[in-house]
């Protein structure tokens, strides 16, 4: 049985990522609160530690120190042999999402989130921009997964883990209504939370949360 240690903060969608992909292919994971509020993980001793990318989640898997989320969940998913895609096309079509997310979907929904909730002020314009980046995002999403249950087909996969992150927060940290302006989207989470095992952010995410503001 392998073992696992994650690191991670209780409102990163990215240590979400692998915390579900784990959860769902029954595997258990030590979690590791960090303390990123502090601004620990720019320190040169956390950064020569833990990660010299600076960024949070890292993953510990048998001793061996993992980062960045996507290929951890390709990794996952091969070693455990679920949720990678069933086909060549399939397997494609994951790759796809993945790189889509990372540059179109999960990078400015965690900054519009950030400096929404978490920053006392944020500047407007910038904030409208990222706004309408992401509504776009969603509307291309939305169009996808108009005639298929999921992102690469008919079963769930890590490309639907990924793109799901940001968006499994509460409402009102995230500011979105997808219901009414998304209905594609929030019924296709819908279909996520009913995977069995599944559990929301802050359920599989303990401890200390940072300071909210709005």
């Amino acid at each position: 049985m392998p073992t696992y240690r994650l690191h991670y903060f209780p409102e990163s969608g990215n240590s979400y990522k692998l915390a579900l992909m784990l959860t769902l292919c029954g595997q258990t994971f030590e979690p590791v609160w960090t303390d990123f509020g502090s601004g620990v993980t720019r320190t040169p001793e956390w950064r020569a530690r833990v990660n010299p990318m600076g960024e949070i989640p890292v993953l510990e898997q048998d001793g061996a120190r993992l980062t960045q989320t996507a290929p951890i969940l390709l990794q996952l998913a091969e070693r455990h042999g679920r949720f990678g895609g069933a086909s060549a096309d399939e397997k494609f079509e994951v790759l796809r999402w993945l790189f889509w997310d990372n540059h179109k979907l999960s990078s400015y929904c965690a900054t519009y989130r950030f400096s929404r909730t978490y920053m006392p002020s944020a500047n407007r314009d910038v904030q409208a921009y990222f706004r309408r980046r992401i509504d776009d995002a969603l509307t291309i999403l939305g169009t996808h997964l108009s005639d298929r249950a999921f992102a690469a087909g008919d079963a769930p996969t890590i490309a639907d883990f990924s793109m799901m992150a940001y968006l499994s927060f509460p409402d009102e940290e995230t500011g979105f209504d997808l219901p009414t302006n998304h209905p594609a989207v929030h019924a296709w989470l819908g279909r996520i939370a009913a995977l069995p095992g599944w559990r929301s952010p802050y359920d599989l995410l303990p401890g200390p949360r940072l300071p909210r503001y709005f």
